[in-house]
């Protein structure tokens, strides 16, 4: 075990769990217990906000009933569905948003078919937006039937409407957009609108991707 990067030998040893960082067996284990990270599959039409003044649904309405003054890592524009954290610990927020640590996102969107095997090409070669180019980390053909194909996109971009204006780009523009993963954490089978706490593996994992000077 070691604490705030010094290697712990004796047992019995008195931490400040507010200030202390603690690795076991080099992964960083969360030691406070007013701190939350969850998982949330957010439904289409619902706002990345904790709340609106034009009374549309938002994020904060799926987490009302929680006693933690919770906020949103990142965004999710209103039509897409998808995982999205939330949490009341702002230094692992800034840092999961800050772009110089690129923690990939992982995209499911529905697009016209077919999908010709030069789009991929484009995309992992690099495309120009009118904000500045943009290259994807991984793409794939998951399927495709009849009119439609579903295509994974992996990128670690965080412009807005970053997927949407990309495969709009090469001629595929999107008709359903689902995030599935932000870095270790996956939306895997989680019903949508519910909420579910990080494992202490995901959480670790998080940890382990930011924790270097910014």
């Amino acid at each position: 075990m070691a604490v705030n990067g010094v290697l712990v030998s004796e047992m019995g040893m008195r931490v400040d769990p507010r200030t202390a960082v603690i690795h076991v067996d080099g992964a960083r284990i969360n030691v406070r217990d007013d701190l939350v990270y969850l998982a949330l599959n957010k439904p289409r039409g619902v706002l990345s906000a904790m709340s609106d003044d034009r009374g549309r649904p938002t994020v904060g309405d799926l987490v009302a009933d929680r006693s933690e003054r919770l906020f949103h890592v990142g965004r999710l524009d209103g039509d897409t569905e998808g995982l999205l954290l939330l949490t009341n610990d702002g230094e692992l927020a800034h840092r999961l948003m800050h772009p110089s640590f690129g923690i990939a996102k992982t995209y499911l969107a529905t697009v016209p078919a077919p999908v010709h095997k030069e789009v991929a090409r484009r995309l992992l070669a690099g495309v120009e937006l009118e904000d500045g180019p943009v290259q994807v980390d991984a793409f794939r053909i998951v399927q495709t039937h009849g009119e439609r194909a579903i295509v994974e996109v992996v990128l670690h971009e965080g412009r807005n409407h970053i997927v949407r204006r990309l495969l709009a780009e090469v001629g595929h523009p999107v008709q359903r957009l689902v995030r599935t993963a932000v870095g270790p954490v996956r939306l895997g089978g989680q019903r949508v609108g519910t909420l579910r706490e990080l494992s202490r593996e995901e959480l670790s994992e998080l940890h382990r991707l930011v924790d270097k000077p910014l």
